[in-house]
C-alpha cells in the first residue's frame, strides 16, 4: 500500500514482515449500538484487558490522544488526556510505566483522504487497521509508526470488506487498534492487543 507524505517532518510509517497476526473484534459494553449523531468515530481507551473509562465521541476533524505527565490535562488542548479517565496510580507496574511514556501521544485527523495518524510521542505507536491489509485472507498487520511519523489507518472511499479470519471469526473492518509504545504479534511476549499495557480502540462511524 502507497502511502504519501503528508507535510513536513512527517515520514511515512514502515510494516516489519513478522508482525503479522490474527485478531478479532472486541466487545465495548455495547455502547458502539447507540446510535451514531455528529461524531465521525468514537475512541476506548484500555489497560490490559480492563476498559478505563467511557467511550470518547469525536465530533472536530482532528482529536489529540495524550498523557497528564506535566499537567498538560489541563493544557487547553481538545482532545482525550488518558489519566484524566482514572486519576488513580496504575496498580500494574507495566502499565504505569508505559502510560508515562505516551506524553504528547497521538493526533487523529480526518481529512480528504482518509483518517490519518500523527504519533507526536517519543515512543513508537503500534496499528492494526483491517483497512491496511484488506487482501489479507487469514490475519492482519500490525504497522510500527515511529516518532514524528504518520501514517493513513482508514480510507472510506475504499472501505474493506468484512472479513472472517480462522479462528478468530468476523472482524470489524471499521475498527483500528492503537498501542502505545509496546507492540503485539507472533515475535512478541505479546500475542494480543489486550495484553499491550495501554492502547486505543477507534471505533469509526457507520457510513451514511
Amino acid at each position: 500500500m502507497s502511502i504519501s507524505k503528508k507535510e513536513k517532518g512527517m515520514q511515512d510509517a514502515r510494516r516489519t514482515n513478522h508482525e503479522r497476526l490474527a485478531t478479532g473484534s472486541l466487545a465495548t459494553d455495547g455502547e458502539e449500538r447507540q446510535s451514531w449523531e455528529t461524531e465521525w468515530c468514537r475512541l476506548a481507551y484500555w489497560e490490559l484487558q480492563q476498559r478505563v473509562g467511557r467511550q470518547f465521541s469525536v465530533r472536530l476533524r482532528a482529536v489529540d490522544v495524550f498523557g497528564g505527565g506535566g499537567g498538560t490535562c489541563g493544557s487547553g488542548r481538545h482532545g482525550l488526556c488518558l489519566d484524566a479517565l482514572d486519576t488513580r496510580e496504575p496498580q500494574v507496574e507495566q502499565v504505569r510505566k508505559t502510560r508515562a511514556k505516551i506524553g504528547l501521544g497521538v493526533t487523529l485527523s480526518l481529512e480528504s483522504d482518509g483518517v490519518w495518524l500523527y504519533n507526536r510521542s517519543q515512543e513508537p505507536v503500534f496499528v492494526s487497521s483491517p483497512a491496511l491489509d484488506a487482501a489479507a485472507a487469514k490475519a492482519l498487520l500490525v504497522w510500527r509508526v515511529a516518532p514524528g511519523h504518520c501514517l493513513c489507518i482508514f480510507d472510506p472511499a475504499t472501505p474493506p470488506p468484512a472479513v472472517s479470519l480462522p479462528h478468530v471469526g468476523p472482524v470489524d473492518p471499521r475498527s483500528v487498534r492503537i498501542s502505545f509504545a509496546k507492540g503485539w504479534g507472533p515475535k512478541y511476549s505479546r500475542r494480543d492487543v489486550t495484553a499491550c499495557p495501554c492502547w486505543l480502540e477507534v471505533l469509526l462511524a457507520p457510513p451514511s
